[in-house]
């Protein structure tokens, strides 16, 4: 895949030309550049910019394409109109689709265009546009949106206008999520949404995003895959990007943690409990909840067994607030338990007459080993995290299937929102940072009672089917 970005350079590398290619590198793909403009900046904000002339980028660009096929196009910092036009009328003599991101202001808050309106023609020759909240006001001549859903209908708006699919990106939002949608004139198309990670190196994360987003689509040739990749990938670099301490102010995100360094721990085990995961959708119990003939006989044994393991489940997650190093993750672990407490087993109760008071011994079991998990909150918190995301994973291929006459809708909506996604990616942070703090024998712990709750999720779904198979002594 040959990717070609056209952008500025960055001469600290973390935004801009080198930005991209290391993205685009680390993704895979081939890139390569055209310079349109120079700056003297570093991790405190801008101080100079040289644009190179819309000849001599002309003469660039023509130089590239008559050599060597492009498969995508990332477009950055144009910084005038001369090279604005220059690029446009470029790309009426080439055929790929093009991400734009309309770089105005950095992060540091620093301008970089000085002609918004000579934007316009480039707008109508993109494929996605990526803005953050700033430029997408900007390109609308409209105020900033104060809100996440006023994002999506100004990204709905710039769409219309430009017969084109935005990113909205919401990073520059208040609150622990960040949440990113990709928006077309008819509507949202995907709304990812991840925790916020606790670091101030986020420089050149627009310049990552997009370039990947370029990358990612020219080997999948969808929009959709590439974003929830390009989303993941920059989560992982923005998660690791305090290892690489580059200078005194906003430094750079972590690029090439895949490479080097500690690769992502959470990729590493959830590829480990795959197996598991495929037992888990093959179950019957998981096949016929998700085509609505599950006997009913069989979902209330399995709601109240549910109960029964909620109620001490939501001890362990106070447990584990009370363990909590920061009171970020206290809060959050509280919210978990009291949410049980106050909204989940009244679902429960919605189905059954009276609750059940025995537990079986599958349900036992996982409760037990959550609570051998207690010597050290890594690992106590690393095996509560298989109740979110196996969860989670579940119930996105279980809400495809929910619709307005599903016997079972309240339920299945349950684990498919927006709420628990987020709360989902917020579980698996906190379980990344507890792992890139513990010493190797804690880390080990970790991922032992990890894979060994996926496995207890396993027999707990199993065990509500009369043709189970029982897989409690796994």
């Amino acid at each position: 895949m040959n990717i070609l970005s056209i952008a500025g350079s960055d001469p600290s590398g973390g935004a801009g030309i080198q930005a991209d290619l290391k993205a685009i590198a680390a993704n895979g793909g081939y890139g390569m550049c055209v310079i349109t403009a120079l700056t003297a900046q570093n991790t405190h904000g801008v101080s100079g910019v040289q644009a190179i002339s819309g000849d001599f980028v002309l003469t660039q660009l023509e130089a590239v394409s008559t050599d060597i096929r492009i498969d995508a196009i990332k477009i950055g910092m144009l910084a005038n109109a001369e090279v604005i036009r220059a690029v446009t009328s470029w790309l009426e003599t080439v055929d790929a689709p093009v991400v734009l991101d309309p770089v105005m202001v950095a992060t540091s808050g620093d301008r970089l265009l000085d002609d918004e309106s000579a934007l316009d023609s480039l707008l109508d020759r993109a494929t996605v546009i990526t803005p953050n909240l700033l430029e997408l006001a900007s390109l609308l001549r409209e105020p900033v949106a104060p809100s996440w859903d006023e994002a999506l209908r100004q990204a709905q708006r710039l769409a219309a206008k430009h017969d084109t699919l935005v990113l909205a990106k919401g990073g520059h939002l208040a609150g622990a999520d960040c949440p990113d949608a990709l928006v077309s004139a008819g509507g949202v198309q995907l709304e990812l949404h991840g925790a916020r990670h606790a670091t101030r190196n986020t420089h050149g994360t627009g310049c990552t995003l997009s370039s990947t987003l370029a990358t990612r689509f020219a080997a999948t040739g969808d929009w959709i895959a590439a974003l929830e990749q390009s989303k993941s990938y920059l989560s992982k670099a923005i998660a690791a990007a305090d290892q690489l301490q580059v200078g005194s102010g906003h430094g750079p995100v972590n690029h090439f943690i895949d490479f080097f360094g500690t690769a992502d721990p959470m990729g590493d085990w959830w590829q480990k409990i795959q197996p598991i995961r495929e037992e888990i959708d093959q179950l019957d119990f998981i096949t016929r909840l998700s085509e609505g003939t599950l006997d009913r006989e069989d979902f209330h044994y399995y709601i109240a067994q549910d109960a029964l393991y909620l109620l001490r489940y939501a001890k362990v997650l106070s447990l584990a607030s009370s363990m909590a190093p920061d009171l970020g993750a206290q809060r959050f672990w509280s919210r978990g338990a009291n949410g049980i407490l106050d909204g989940e087993l009244q679902l429960h109760g919605s189905y059954l007459d009276e609750f059940a008071d025995t537990p079986s011994a599958i349900t036992l079991n996982y409760t037990n080993h959550l609570a051998a998990s207690q010597e050290s909150y890594g690992e106590l918190i690393a095996a509560i995290l298989p109740c979110y995301w196996l969860y989670q994973d579940i119930g996105k291929r279980l809400a495809a299937a929910n619709h307005a006459e599903h016997p079972y809708r309240q339920w299945l909506e349950t684990y498919a929102s927006e709420e628990f996604d987020s709360a989902t990616e917020q579980a698996i942070e906190m379980v990344r940072q507890a792992f890139e703090q513990a010493d190797p024998q804690l880390r080990a712990r970790m991922e032992a009672a990890f894979i060994r709750s996926a496995e207890h999720e396993r027999s707990f779904f199993a065990q509500a089917h009369e043709n189970r198979v029982d897989f409690s002594t796994a």
